[in-house]
């Protein structure tokens, strides 16, 4: 199995000229110019004292500077600690914390809601936007950013040389990326994943979803997620494409008007893109009348189904090769129609744990309502008597598979059986063929419409933090999110301000979600008469209200 720093390292070289990352409408980086400001990193890294296995914190909007902080730290031996951005304050410097990082790489307009006296592990911050420093604990740090970029000139007097470059490659079972699935403040569950881990996904992409120098692709989701970061970055980049970051929250029209500029080869998206693409533009037309009629008529509907997958196709640049949906079940009903219309969709499945991939067919292979069959370096299996037709839980082996939760070994050992399989949490069966249909999940997490994991339980934590909020649970209704909240009646007799307040469930509402991250805005809020029913360890039974 090649590193996957070693193809990086040898597409580099090919293609030194070539263009590798943009953030767009901003600046775009050569192959050549990606390596150079990855270097100049280095020297800033080795000067502040940062050593093999030290935490490198990430926390800023995708950019291709986001992407040349991350590959900085992977060749460089330390572990990059990616954080998503939407993470409240507090959250933030938990997990700076939590993780022991020394260096930030950060946007300034985060930076500055954070307090550095809170996180005393970190020796240095850099804005990223403009390499500029916002923070330094020491001398040291401080001598250590104003001097790298003299000491890289020093070094590379006539600039880097492809011949200069030298990626570690004999890292394969150490950790290289800390992610962590939420910005709990309790236990956070920070997925320790190595080179290995990478190197297997990497090369079962290129395998299977070809590219090379004259692709482009559009990155759409969150970077601090696996899911875009290695499918969307690592891949890609492995292959010589043409990476671009949106760099922003788009508007629809921002985003068609990328799309139609970048023209990319791959879709990776979550399935509500596509979903509210076609219930809005196609589904009303071909729900009239007179189409129920006409798609009918074989030769007709031949020519009106063309018509609608053309169509869409061009909505995404019109150059697309594949679209991956992945993260959430595609709607059965879209699902129908897209393979009626034959357009070149397939639905993956992962989680981060498996780096992301676990499985996958390409939209020839596809079977509808599937997630695709077990990637070739994965064992997965159904915790049934009869995995064909009697649902169990999905686990998975292989060499992706994550070694455990950072300094969590609780979490660490409930997630692997006792002959080595991680527990994926979610229930499935499996057909003659390998196909893997999944058909629910015990674990509890909604994805949200970008991608991004959202933890209801971390949401009821802030919502029952109120005075008068006893207990509160929240569900995802018609891709919303909704509080049922029990509240005590008897609250306002001991606080006089709460007899002020008119309408408790919008108040509940507003409260929340000023504490809470705009990814998991609350929508609605709804006031039950009675409290949860609950199992014998009293948690509340979710299925319930569902």
């Amino acid at each position: 199995m090649e590193h996957f720093l070693l193809t990086l390292q040898n597409t580099i070289k090919k293609y030194w000229d070539k263009p590798a990352a943009s953030t767009y409408k901003g600046e775009t980086y050569t192959y050549g110019e990606f390596a150079t400001e990855i270097k100049k990193l280095h020297i800033l890294f080795e000067l502040l004292g940062v050593e093999h296995g030290d935490k490198v914190a990430l926390c800023a909007k995708n950019t291709a500077r986001w992407a040349i902080t991350y590959m900085a730290s992977n060749t460089y031996k330390s572990v990059i600690v990616p954080i998503l951005v939407d993470f409240t304050a507090d959250s933030l410097m938990n997990l700076i914390n939590h993780s022991e990082s020394k260096l930030l790489i950060i946007n300034k307009e985060i930076w500055d809601k954070c307090d550095a006296s809170k996180m005393p592990d970190l020796q240095l911050v850099v804005d990223i936007d403009s390499w500029s420093m916002l923070y330094y604990s020491n001398d040291k740090a401080k001598s250590a950013y104003e001097g790298y970029i003299s000491e890289f000139n020093n070094r590379y007097s006539n600039g880097l040389k492809p011949e200069d470059l030298d990626f570690p490659v004999e890292t394969s079972n150490e950790m290289c990326t800390l992610s962590y699935t939420s910005g709990s403040t309790g236990s956070p569950k920070g997925v320790m994943l190595t080179y290995k881990n990478f190197s297997h996904v990497v090369d079962f992409c290129r395998r299977h979803i070809p590219s090379d120098n004259s692709d482009r692709i559009l990155s759409m989701l969150p970077m601090a997620h696996i899911y875009g970061l290695v499918i969307e970055f690592i891949y890609p980049m492995c292959n010589g494409v043409h990476v671009t970051w949106l760099g922003k929250v788009p508007t629809p029209a921002f985003l068609l008007g990328a799309l139609a500029d970048i023209k990319p080869y791959l879709v990776v998206t979550v399935p509500l893109v596509m979903e509210k693409i076609f219930k809005a533009k196609v589904l009303p037309k071909l729900e009239t009348p007179l189409m129920k009629c006409l798609i009918h008529i074989p030769f007709v509907k031949s020519l009106i189904f063309n018509k609608i997958k053309l169509g869409l196709e061009k909505a995404f640049g019109g150059n697309v090769r594949e679209f991956i949906f992945g993260g959430a079940a595609l709607n059965p009903d879209v699902d129908k129609w897209l393979h009626k219309i034959k357009l070149p969709y397939t639905v993956g499945y992962g989680m981060t744990e498996a780096a992301p991939l676990i499985a996958y067919s390409n939209h020839k292979q596809f079977v509808p309502a599937s997630c695709g069959r077990a990637i070739d370096w994965d064992t997965v299996r159904i915790d049934s008597p009869d995995p064909k037709n009697i649902v169990g839980e999905i686990q998975v082996k292989g060499p992706n598979v994550c070694i455990g939760y950072y300094k969590n070994a609780e979490a660490t050992e409930q997630l692997y059986t006792k002959d080595g399989f991680l527990k994926t949490g979610d229930l499935g069966i499996i057909d003659a063929k390998g196909n893997i249909f999944i058909k629910g999940r015990s674990k509890n997490m909604i994805l949200g419409s970008s991608g991004q994991n959202i933890y209801p339980e971390e949401m009821e934590a802030v919502i029952n933090n109120q005075d008068f909020v006893l207990e509160s649970l929240v569900l995802e209704r018609d891709k919303k999110l909704v509080a049922l909240v029990f509240v005590d009646e008897n609250a306002s007799e001991a606080n006089p301000e709460l007899k002020a307040i008119t309408d408790v469930a919008e108040h509940i509402k507003n409260s929340s979600n000023a504490n809470l991250p705009m990814y998991c805005q609350l929508a609605r809020v709804e006031l039950v008469e009675k409290p949860f029913e609950k199992t014998p360890k009293m948690s509340i039974k979710r299925f319930l209200y569902n």
